[in-house]
């Protein structure tokens, strides 16, 4: 049987719809919003209506009627801590979303807009794996002072997606499956993925883990407080450093690393050492997760959109297929698994969980 899906993706300058047959894409439409379109809001929530209407037009254009619906599936968005897997939107849900009770992004807007949208035709609404998704085993939790506890902050629809994909690749399941994962993007998170858990990871969004094209990762924490107090910098200013003006960019001007191999294809020496201190970086991180699998790991999987670049991928190869052998999955397909987390639950192969 095959049931008609709604996927919702609000980004901060985008906002993507999908609509699933099933396994099978019927259309997909990427809405990209101008500074000048959403700096007339004061808030993140302030946007709903205006993205709303935004996937109303687009759906209408495409001639599609939203009693076709079997379900609609909206980017999760930062939610208290939850385990994967797909979860019924509710009340309760709406409220911590509109209230930003992690943090305020475009992604809480996806169960918010769902929910609206669904609002008469008694379908389900659901999310899938947000970026809070918490299982880490209580032994990784520990950060060395008692008054700061590790956080999992990841990119976890895509992590889940690809464990998921490679575990069926290798006739398994994910339940079932050793992983250690890297999402290679603009932000980098590295997981242990054990027996469908993400049990140890970098919280991507919070200063740990490699570098990225733009976020610092871990910094040398004493020169940072230093930093912090010696007044020539804002909190915010600092906070940039860390996300958005960290990683690549700081040291070479771009976030694209198409323009890094350029510069290291045209003779650029200082280009190629940051590019090289990344994939270490990133090499590093993987080989200090295979402590957890005690030589027992089914695969290494590089993903992400860094994964593209047969280069980066040689490097980080070269330096862990010692641990286990290395598959490489690049891209994050986010629509398709927002789709698949719901279609899960319809064709009876999970339960929603409730939030």
């Amino acid at each position: 049987m095959s049931f008609t899906v709604l996927a919702i993706n609000p980004g901060s300058t985008s906002t993507k719809v999908a609509i699933y047959d099933g396994e099978v894409l019927r259309f997909e439409e990427e809405i990209r919003h101008s500074h000048d379109e959403l700096r007339e809001f004061q808030t993140i929530l302030d946007q709903l209506p205006f993205r709303k209407e935004v996937i109303i037009r687009t759906l209408r254009s495409k001639e599609f009627q939203l009693s076709e619906l079997d379900a609609i599936v909206g980017r999760g968005g930062l939610l208290r801590p939850l385990k994967g897997g797909t979860y019924k939107v509710t009340e309760k849900m709406k409220a911590d979303l509109r209230m930003g009770v992690s943090g305020q992004h475009a992604s809480n807007l996806g169960g918010l807009i769902a929910a609206e949208l669904g609002e008469g035709y008694e379908i389900p609404i659901y999310i899938v794996d947000p970026v809070v998704v918490d299982e880490l085993e209580s032994v990784a939790r520990i950060s060395g002072h008692k008054n700061y506890e590790k956080m999992s902050i990841f990119h976890a629809l895509n992590h889940k997606a690809t464990a998921r994909k490679v575990a069926r690749e290798l006739n398994k399941t994910y339940e079932t499956s050793r992983f250690i994962i890297a999402h290679l993007g603009g932000g980098i998170s590295v997981a242990a993925h054990m027996n469908g858990l993400a049990i140890d990871v970098n919280n991507a969004l919070g200063g740990e883990g490699p570098f990225s094209p733009e976020r610092a990762g871990t910094l040398p924490l004493s020169a940072f407080l230093d930093a912090c107090f010696d007044q020539k910098h804002s909190k915010d200013e600092l906070n940039k450093q860390l996300i958005g003006e960290g990683g690549v960019v700081s040291y070479l001007g771009t976030t694209d690393m198409r323009e890094v191999e350029q510069m290291i294809a045209s003779g650029d020496e200082y280009a190629a050492l940051i590019f090289d201190a990344m994939a270490l970086q990133v090499s590093k991180e993987i080989a200090s997760l295979s402590v957890h699998f005690g030589g027992n790991l089914d695969a290494i999987i590089l993903t992400g959109g860094l994964a593209r670049s047969a280069s980066f991928v040689s490097k980080v190869s070269e330096r862990t297929n010692f641990i286990s052998k290395v598959i490489v999955s690049p891209g994050e397909d986010e629509m398709k698994a927002l789709n698949e987390g719901a279609q899960r639950i319809l064709v009876g192969e999970e339960s929603a969980r409730e939030y």
